[in-house]
């Protein structure tokens, strides 16, 4: 009596089976999923279908469906409603996020002052060389290099202080807006190969790369005189006009000819000799930036490369 109680007990508590078995003993139990696990599930299965109708989701035709959610942004004075998409929340965050409100508020005061009261404010001069820099790295760096540092005979070094067309906030302003077009006659049909030659050697003496010589005398009288005429532009002196600008030939700062990197007197002189012969046209041209950058933006991009390249 006992033992049939308590198998029936033990029946009615058993755990059920699928009713499949291998091996004679081998059962498959027929557990019930935890309720939590359930709801679990049920709760994703719904936030599922939320998300799907609220974002882009479905490949749908030659498009997907944009979803219900929608992103409202101002761009200048005018609001713009667009479809929910991670770059229309990128733009509502750079147009009217903390930042971008800190930032124009900087805009509007840097648009009213000059550049003495922008380098007096600590705070207006930080943000301009920050913003400034942002602006070079997207406009600038692709000829002048990431760090200004230019290419020799191609782009103009903006780090070495050495400025062709001026090196004051107000100066490198006017460059950007107006753009620059530098222009060197050639003289490869003017001069023969030893007035070449000889106008070659005394640039170098103006910049001691060669020491005094009769050569060097010649070239000084067709330098300063009628025959070759370049004290026009680089003056008697050889240290360059910024009205024109022509180049400084004394200041040890070569922008074409790549003078530092040769080894003997012969190669300096044939790199001179080359920019002499063939002059300088198309090759400096510089575009205006007045019809891609704004004026706040040019004006802070001349704040930044002042002090990139040290001042005047």
């Amino acid at each position: 009596m006992m033992n049939e109680k308590t198998t029936k007990q033990q029946k009615s508590t058993a755990v059920q089976t699928t009713g499949h078995a291998w091996d004679g003993d081998l059962q498959e139990f027929n557990n019930p999923l935890p309720r939590w696990w359930l709801w679990s599930f049920y709760a994703t299965v719904v936030f599922a279908l939320i998300y799907w109708l609220l974002y882009p989701s479905w490949p749908w035709r030659d498009s997907w469906l944009h979803g219900l959610k929608t992103v409202t942004f101002t761009v200048g004075k005018e609001k713009v409603t667009t479809d929910w998409n991670t770059r229309a929340v990128l733009i509502q965050e750079l147009e009217e996020g903390r930042s971008a409100t800190v930032q124009r508020e900087f805009m509007e005061k840097i648009a009213k002052v000059d550049f003495g009261e922008i380098q007096k404010n600590p705070e207006m001069l930080a943000f301009a060389r920050s913003v400034g820099k942002g602006l070079f790295g997207t406009n600038c760096a692709a000829c002048h290099g990431r760090g200004g540092q230019g290419v020799v005979g191609l782009y103009p070094n903006l780090t070495d202080d050495d400025w062709l067309w001026g090196g004051s906030m107000e100066k490198i302003q006017e460059t950007l807006t107006n753009g620059r077009n530098g222009f060197m006659p050639a003289f490869g049909e003017t001069l023969n190969p030893q007035q070449l030659d000889d106008v070659a050697t005394y640039v170098l003496t103006l910049s001691a790369e060669a020491p005094q010589s009769e050569a060097s005398d010649r070239g000084r009288e067709l330098f300063q005189g009628y025959g070759g005429g370049c004290y026009a532009c680089h003056g008697k002196d050889g240290k360059g006009q910024q009205s024109l600008g022509s180049a400084n030939l004394t200041d040890r700062i070569w922008t074409i000819a790549n003078v530092p990197e040769k080894q003997t007197l012969e190669d300096k002189k044939a790199a001179v000799k080359q920019v002499i012969a063939n002059g300088v046209q198309n090759r400096r041209v510089m575009p205006a930036w007045k019809d891609r950058m704004s004026p706040n933006e040019i004006k802070l991009m001349a704040v930044y490369l002042h002090q990139l390249g040290g001042g005047q």
